[in-house]
């Protein structure tokens, strides 16, 4: 059996906050109502960067350059390639197309949540790889 295969991006500002979307609350989608990382599914001839820029674009209408590959994880059915970017963004001035509201949160915010998937996993491994040897605590 092929795994479905998708995209995530680990947006951080330089407060070392991790932006988060909001799920849509319908009971049709995993995880619904709950807090995840922005991405999508990779579609036919798509390159995993490809894809998490496309996602980026439809999703909050950003154009993103210069991201960072983390690594991929095998997550129930799926497949995901997680990237990374810090990039310093105005909730305000971002136009949501999917899901119900954006967030930043800290490392002990993310502690405290419940996130979709196994993006707590994610964020923990991300935090002690990444971010804190390259930026610092």
């Amino acid at each position: 059996m092929n795994k479905l295969q998708g995209c995530v991006i680990i947006l951080f500002n330089s407060s070392q906050q991790i932006l988060l979307v909001l799920r849509d609350n319908k009971d049709s989608i995993p995880f619904p109502n709950t807090w995840n990382l922005l991405g999508g599914f990779i579609e036919n001839g798509e390159l995993p960067e490809q894809c998490i820029c496309r996602e980026i674009r439809e999703e909050i209408e950003i154009e993103l350059t210069d991201i960072n590959f983390f690594q991929k994880y095998n997550i129930y059915d799926r497949e995901h390639y997680v990237f990374w970017k810090q990039i310093d963004l105005d909730l305000k001035q971002i136009q949501l197309n999917e899901g119900q509201r954006l967030a930043y949160f800290t490392k002990d915010e993310l502690d405290q949540n419940q996130l979709a998937f196994q993006c707590n996993k994610i964020l923990n491994d991300f935090f002690v790889q990444v971010l804190w040897p390259k930026f610092g605590r």
